[in-house]
């Protein structure tokens, strides 16, 4: 059964090593002697041996931690190298629609990402929906996507990191002919016997169509037909067209052409947005596209969630209430 070794264990053993001084490469780590001593102990534990011989004045390398010494150096200087370059390789950021908006939650991040760290390269790409750019994350495609995770199947979150972004407004994309266009809010009741197109059709956003479902469950309204869906503004101005129905979306979403987006109320649903990720991605861009989502949050109340707003009880629980 091979033996996964944490280079915190193997840079302990090598302070240790360089000082023979339990206390002083404590210190170096800047770490307590007792979290050193378990370190170098749980190393040998799993190496079956031990690697020094001490006694109450002096710590010396035994024969088995002198041959390991070289190699510990080596495979922490490649250890080392790797983690620089992700300082060099390309962050790829899913936006889910290549259709930008003046205020979508991602494209906000990942120009403040940029003007962040203007000498790394981070690359925008589209999968339509954060449940086909889950399987990308999985199989290393992918490096950072945006989207409800409370939507994903189980054993899909099990193996991603989310950390919650933003409460977005959820609203209505109209025909401009639409018997509520006119209406600057539309009540969640007003929708009952107009059909809402909650994307049931596009395999890529099924973590949307199940929000959709929900809200419509909760509050009696129909649900359209899962048609084809559309790509571009252009094609969503004629689907609009051929259907007459209204389209579930958010506020701040894109402009299309012969179309008006009305904020849903009484009560306000809300979609919670998380930056979804593998666990051991490591790169500057993820932590600059951390710090973007945090100065948004504080300055603009992305996570304040308004009073008598509706959201399901999952993705409740991921704001801890």
């Amino acid at each position: 059964m091979p033996v996964d070794l944490h280079p915190r264990l193997l840079r302990g053993f090598l302070a240790t090593a360089e000082t023979l001084h339990f206390g002083r490469a404590a210190q170096r780590l800047h770490i307590a002697q007792q979290a050193l001593s378990r370190d170098v102990q749980a190393l040998e534990r799993a190496l079956g041996g031990a690697l020094f011989s001490r006694t109450t004045r002096t710590v010396q390398l035994t024969p088995a931690g002198e041959q390991l010494l070289p190699k510990v150096r080596r495979l922490l200087a490649l250890h080392d190298e790797i983690v620089a370059g992700a300082d060099e390789r390309a962050l790829l950021v899913d936006l889910n629609s290549a259709v930008t908006g003046a205020d979508l939650t991602a494209d906000r991040l990942l120009a403040a990402a940029r003007t962040a760290l203007p000498t790394c390269e981070l690359l925008a790409r589209y999968s339509g929906g954060l449940a086909a750019a889950a399987g990308e994350l999985l199989a290393h495609r992918l490096d950072v996507s945006f989207g409800r995770y409370a939507g994903l199947a189980a054993s899909v979150r099990k193996q991603l990191t989310h950390t919650p972004v933003r409460l977005e407004r959820m609203a209505v994309l109209l025909p401009a002919a639409h018997p509520l266009a006119g209406q600057d809010g539309i009540p969640l009741a007003a929708l009952a016997g107009h059909p809402v197109d909650i994307c049931a059709g596009n395999p890529a956003t099924t973590e949307w169509t199940d929000l959709g479902r929900r809200l419509a469950a909760e509050h009696g309204l129909l649900t359209a037909p899962p048609y084809t869906p559309p790509v571009g503004a252009d094609e969503m101005a004629h689907y609009l067209t051929r259907h007459g129905e209204a389209v579930l979306t958010t506020v701040g979403g894109p402009e299309i052409p012969g179309a008006v987006t009305r904020p849903l109320v009484e009560p306000v649903p809300l979609s919670l947005v998380g930056l979804v990720h593998r666990p051991d991605l490591r790169h500057p861009g993820l932590g600059a596209l951390r710090t973007a989502a945090a100065e948004f949050g504080a300055r603009e109340g992305w996570l304040r969630r308004p009073p008598g707003s509706w959201l399901p009880g999952e993705d409740a629980a991921l704001l801890g209430g």
